[in-house]
């Protein structure tokens, strides 16, 4: 990656990307990167151009100085999150995805959401990047559109397991990304760790040990699911009933009632999102929706001098 500086001072950066098998850009994905370059969202990390060579592309992009969230999560970058800046950095995400899903001239799906495609500002904004990976829905479709994509698509832990067996990416396979990015938002693990043994490999899976609870209910009336809880993901994230939820939480996160409540509504939205069924997750609007009222919540029972903070950013729901 090569950084560098626009005439009006805009920071830019230049990725580039190899070709596979040397074969050029699809007439899809041409049409693609030209919907993306007229994007603009608070949210979105900007796309600028790009620009196609014999044995690879360039892309050039918004530069985001202050790392990932996965670097902030590891901590290589910055000094850790609390839960007021995950739920900042939550719905900052959920509101640039539902853009990209709304986008009134061409809808578009990112199709590869993760920790290290979410770059932070140093006011800690999120902005999504990664849309090289990004796939477009057909125009006029609604949610349930999709995509041909390659098997390739996504990355291992956020993949949706619809997409394993029909290689078609929809909008709802950005919600089961985002569902995952949620957990790891909240325990502060990536979806996979190579360098743990049997359940604990899999983040979903450790969470569903460690709040091992045969029977569960809904925090909250607004976070129900009238369908049955499907998958492993789900069942292991509904089992985070009342008192339990502190037990997945990253322990650098600090513990309260109000933290332990936010976090039992932020999983229990998770599962949803997670749903092996794509019938049964929410869109990307309901899941800003509901983190909006989480963090309020939290910040009112738990910080209120953070509550004005809260009520400011009611109105950013769509900055274009």
């Amino acid at each position: 990656m090569y950084r560098g500086k626009l005439k009006d001072g805009s920071q830019i950066a230049v990725k580039c990307v190899r070709k596979l098998n040397g074969q050029n850009l699809t007439a899809e994905l041409w049409r693609e990167l030209e919907t993306l370059e007229k994007i603009e969202h608070r949210n979105l990390a900007r796309l600028f151009g790009f620009f196609e060579r014999t044995a690879d592309s360039l892309v050039v992009v918004e530069y985001v100085s202050n790392g990932s969230l996965r670097e902030h999560l590891d901590e290589s970058c910055g000094n850790g999150l609390e839960l007021a800046q995950r739920l900042n950095i939550a719905i900052d995400v959920a509101q640039g995805i539902t853009y990209l899903h709304e986008y009134k001239e061409h809808p578009v799906i990112h199709g590869g959401i993760r920790s290290s495609s979410v770059l932070l500002t140093d006011a800690l904004t999120a902005k999504v990047a990664g849309f090289g990976l990004a796939g477009t829905a057909a125009s006029g479709s609604g949610s349930g559109s999709g995509s041909d994509a390659t098997p390739a698509k996504g990355a291992a832990g956020y993949v949706d397991p619809e997409y394993l067996s029909t290689y078609q990416l929809t909008d709802k396979s950005d919600v089961y990304a985002f569902g995952v990015l949620l957990v790891e938002l909240v325990t502060g693990r990536p979806p996979i760790e190579r360098s743990r043994g049997g359940e604990a490999r899999l983040t979903t899976r450790w969470v569903r040990k460690e709040t091992n609870n045969p029977r569960i209910a809904y925090v909250s009336a607004e976070l129900r699911c009238s369908q049955p809880c499907r998958g492993r993901a789900m069942q292991a994230l509904q089992r985070c009933r009342a008192g339990e939820a502190v037990v997945a939480m990253d322990p650098r996160m600090r513990r309260s009632p109000a933290s332990v409540a936010a976090v039992e509504r932020t999983l229990a939205l998770a599962a949803q999102c997670v749903a092996t069924a794509r019938d049964d997750r929410p869109s990307m609007r309901r899941c800003s929706e509901l983190l909006w009222a989480i963090r309020r919540d939290y910040h009112r029972q738990d910080e209120p001098r953070c509550a004005a903070v809260a009520e400011e950013r009611s109105d950013e729901w769509f900055v274009r």
